[in-house]
C-alpha cells in the first residue's frame, strides 16, 4: 500500500501486552480506560506520551515538557517482551508532575483570562490537574469568604500590613514583625493567616500568593470580610 502511494515504508514496532495493576488485560470490552476518558479526567497528553515511551523498558518514567526528548531516546530494542503494567495512579502522578514543570508559555493558552506568569509559577506546584488552577485564581482574584481563627490576632495582623509595592520578601518581613509583636511562632503564627487570606489549610507558598492577592483584599479578609 505504501509503495502504491509512492511513500516510504515506515518501521513498525509493538508495545508488549498492557495489563492493569492487578495483572489483568486491558481491553475495551472490559471497560478499560480510553484516551478520551483520560482527557476528561484532566490527564496531560504529554504524561500519556511519556508513559507509553517507557512502558516495557527498564528506563525511569519522567515528566517531559515536549515530545522532543522522548523522540530522541525511544529505542525499541530496549522494550521487553513481558507484559507491561499500567497504573492509573502512576499516570495521574506523572500528569501532576508534568504540570509542575510546565513553563508558562505552554500553559498560557489553556488558562482562563490569562492570570499571568507570576500566578502560574506560584500555583503550578500544587496542581493535580490544570482545572485546579481555577481554584487558586479565585483565591487571588476573589471574592472569597475568609476562615477566621483568632479575630483579635488577625485584626492586629491587618494593622501591620506593610505598604505596597509587595514582593515575595513581603511575607517574611510581615510575619517576622508579627512574630516579634505577638510571640507566636510556627503553626500558631502562620495557620490563622493562611486561613484568612485563602480560606484553605494548605496550598502554594504564601510568599508568592500574598503579592498576587494585594493589600486591599488581604486587609479585608484579615478583618473577616468577603473580598
Amino acid at each position: 500500500m505504501f509503495g502504491a502511494l509512492d511513500a516510504g515504508v515506515p518501521l513498525f514496532a509493538h508495545l508488549p501486552l498492557l495489563v492493569d495493576a492487578a495483572g489483568g488485560g486491558l481491553s475495551k470490552r472490559a471497560g478499560s480506560l480510553s484516551v478520551g476518558e483520560l482527557r476528561d479526567r484532566g490527564i496531560e497528553a504529554l504524561a500519556v506520551a511519556a508513559l507509553l515511551a517507557r512502558l516495557g523498558t527498564a528506563d525511569p518514567i519522567e515528566p517531559v515538557t515536549s515530545l522532543d526528548p522522548l523522540v530522541a531516546t525511544v529505542d525499541f530494542a530496549r522494550v521487553g517482551r513481558a507484559a507491561a503494567r499500567f497504573s492509573e495512579e502512576e499516570l495521574a502522578h506523572l500528569s501532576a508532575r508534568t504540570l509542575h514543570a510546565m513553563p508558562y508559555d505552554a500553559a498560557r493558552s489553556r488558562l482562563a483570562d490569562d492570570p499571568g506568569e507570576a500566578f502560574w509559577l506560584a500555583v503550578r506546584g500544587n496542581l493535580a490537574t490544570l482545572a485546579d488552577a481555577k481554584i487558586w485564581a479565585e483565591v487571588v482574584c476573589g471574592p472569597i469568604t475568609p476562615t477566621i481563627e483568632d479575630a483579635g490576632f488577625l485584626a492586629d495582623a491587618a494593622a501591620k500590613l506593610p505598604a505596597e509595592p509587595w514582593s515575595e520578601a513581603t511575607w517574611k518581613e510581615w510575619t517576622s514583625a508579627l512574630s516579634a509583636a505577638s510571640g507566636r511562632k510556627g503553626r500558631a503564627l502562620f495557620h490563622p493567616l493562611r486561613l484568612a487570606l485563602t480560606a484553605r489549610d494548605n496550598g502554594p507558598e504564601m510568599a508568592k500568593l500574598l503579592p498576587l492577592i494585594g493589600k486591599a483584599k488581604a486587609e479585608m479578609r484579615l478583618k473577616g470580610h468577603t473580598a
